[in-house]
């Protein structure tokens, strides 16, 4: 079994920002598994589903980013996974925007909304990290993050996503090195 967290703050207001693109791939891959999201459950939209042979549990955090940690935490006390059982999808400024990376284990880099699920549920955990790039100029980092897509990054959010995707389910359906393997290369 799994647990996929898409990592995001919740409400309108950060729909179609930076900070929300794990948001946007777990959504993705739960609309494509034709899954639809059924109940709030220990502080986390919650559905489940198969990828494979695999049992997965898809959560959104419903606290803010960087309070994701009591959620994940609780569901993974629920269902009494391993932190090598949980898969957090997140943006990541310290790669190229459009890149996904695959990475088991570590720290947080600056990500305050990994800093606090590793601060409840240890750094064992793997990691889906999608690329939105390094602020231009003087733009504070923070108002980058929860700035909305720029029109030219907006054309490229439905690869970015579906690649996201992909490595998601390589993970599950496969093997995380082989996932690795293929996606850390590839883009």
């Amino acid at each position: 079994m799994y647990l996929v967290v898409g990592l995001g703050n919740p409400g309108a207001k950060f729909t179609d920002t930076r900070h929300n693109i794990g948001f946007d791939v777990v959504e993705s891959l739960v609309d494509s598994l034709s899954l639809s999201w059924g109940r709030e459950s220990n502080g986390a939209l919650v559905t489940d589903g198969r990828i494979a042979r695999e049992k997965v549990i898809f959560a959104l955090p419903q606290k803010y980013m960087n309070r994701s940690g009591q959620p994940v935490a609780s569901l993974q006390g629920y269902y009494k996974l391993s932190s090598s059982q949980i898969i957090v999808v997140h943006d990541d400024m310290g790669i190229d925007f459009g890149t996904v990376r695959l990475k088991q284990k570590g720290g947080h880099g600056g990500h305050n909304g990994l800093r606090d699920i590793i601060q409840h549920v240890g750094d064992q955990f793997l990691r889906v990290r999608v690329g939105i790039g390094r602020p231009p100029g003087s733009w504070d980092p923070a108002n980058f993050v929860l700035g909305k897509w720029r029109k030219e990054e907006g054309e490229h959010l439905e690869s970015m996503i579906d690649t996201s995707c992909r490595s998601i389910e390589a993970i599950i359906d496969a093997d995380v090195q082989e996932a690795m393997q293929k996606f850390n290369i590839r883009n």
